[in-house]
């Protein structure tokens, strides 16, 4: 058994359009997880990347996401992006209460409400790339808008916040090392406003997802005004952080892999599937999230985790474990299926994905049918990337039909 070595620097700034990050290729080849060292905190980190051992981290609750709470804990960005409330960093009970109070936000009638939503949304804006003809940046028309524009829409935002709201996104998400009090101020006024927001709707309730959210129940449980403020903004960083990378990177890989293309032309019945394996194998953000601490010593893969011991997963890496997936770095449109970690797993695992897979199958669905004969208007080595943040995605992908 050992108890680690010297801390690997992991930069993970690898951003070569989607594919796999080397150096995170080599942390899977190790025999046993790994002592990394992140570019901000005051502390090492293990890394966790096989599928198993990913599954027992985030299941186990020897393994805190609560006990970073206040700690300078090791991450990529200069400032933390998760609020001390919320979800992100509960333990059960606690992240069990909220996420079961939150869900009931996202049952089968109001995601079916939602989807009505996007599909409007989408339609209004291919309609209008359409009108404009080729070539189009479709960043700008679809990937962009559509979750931007779904997450504000359902959260009943006014549009005219829209651009304040997606100034405040960027901010918190820039890992720049001179970005930490912009990103700051910009978690302090965003909570500031759903305060706000909130307090509004406890008032005049609507049809929208704060409303749907404040009206949970469980006997005469409910959610409080802040935790409902921490939810809002939750739900307004992951909803266009995962869906607007995704947009773009799965249209990349259409794109890019006529065949792809071609095998949801001719079998949409399919598109779930295949955007579930899409999503499994793209790399869509860079190295690792929000870490936990064992509150006790833990063996895990030979090693001795030692209590107060900062530990990092990769759903990334546990979504190529070779012992799960048979020749994970590939994409098989016909793999089995087999759930996959885009989403997070265990207690953290995203309560909005109901709605991510909404706005993917809406987006994707529709642009397939509706343009067939999509094709990138540049060379596939001339689109441009994100080098900025810790997301993974084209910053415009120029199309013509």
């Amino acid at each position: 058994m050992t108890t680690g070595g010297e801390a690997i620097r992991c930069p993970f700034d690898f951003s070569e359009a989607l594919e796999f990050d080397p150096s995170l290729a080599a942390l899977m080849s190790r025999e046993s997880i790994t002592r990394i060292r992140l570019p901000y905190g005051d502390a090492d980190a293990w890394l966790v990347t096989g599928f198993e051992g990913v599954r027992q981290v985030t299941t186990d609750q020897r393994f805190s996401r609560a006990g970073i709470t206040g700690s300078d804990y090791p991450r990529l960005t200069p400032e933390p992006i998760v609020s001390p409330e919320s979800i992100n960093v509960l333990d059960p009970p606690d992240s069990s209460r909220l996420r079961h109070l939150a869900s009931q936000g996202f049952t089968q009638r109001h995601v079916d409400r939602m989807r009505r939503r996007i599909v409007r949304l989408a339609d209004t804006l291919l309609d209008e790339m359409e009108e404009l003809g080729p070539p189009a940046d479709l960043t700008q028309h679809l990937s962009n808008p559509l979750p931007r524009q779904t997450i504000f829409d359902v959260l009943g935002i006014p549009q005219d916040d829209w651009p304040r709201m997606q100034q405040y996104v960027h901010q918190l998400l820039a890992t720049g090392p001179d970005s930490r009090e912009t990103a700051a101020r910009a978690k302090a006024e965003m909570r500031e406003y759903f305060a706000g927001l909130v307090e509004q709707r406890r008032r005049v309730p609507g049809t929208d997802l704060i409303s749907a959210m404040a009206a949970a129940k469980d006997g005469e449980d409910v959610l409080d005004d802040q935790e409902l403020a921490v939810m809002a903004l939750t739900l307004v960083l992951s909803g266009q952080d995962t869906a607007t990378c995704q947009i773009s990177n799965i249209a990349y890989l259409l794109l890019t892999r006529p065949e792809l293309m071609e095998h949801l032309r001719d079998r949409p019945e399919t598109l779930t599937e295949v955007l579930n394996e899409l999503l499994r194998v793209i790399p869509f953000r860079k190295g690792v999230g929000i870490p936990r601490v064992a509150l006790e010593d833990v063996e895990l893969d030979g090693v001795r985790i030692r209590a107060g011991d900062f530990v990092h997963v990769s759903y990334l890496t546990a979504n190529r474990d070779p012992g799960r997936y048979p020749d994970p770095h590939s994409i098989d449109p016909e793999r089995p299926s087999a759930p996959h970690m885009t989403f997070g797993w265990g207690g953290h695992r995203c309560i909005a994905v109901p709605l991510a897979m909404a706005e993917l199958e809406v987006a994707v669905g529709r642009l397939v049918e509706r343009f067939p004969g999509m094709r990138l208007a540049v060379p596939p080595q001339e689109v441009r990337w994100d080098t900025e943040t810790i997301r993974r995605f084209p910053l415009e992908l120029p199309v013509t039909w």
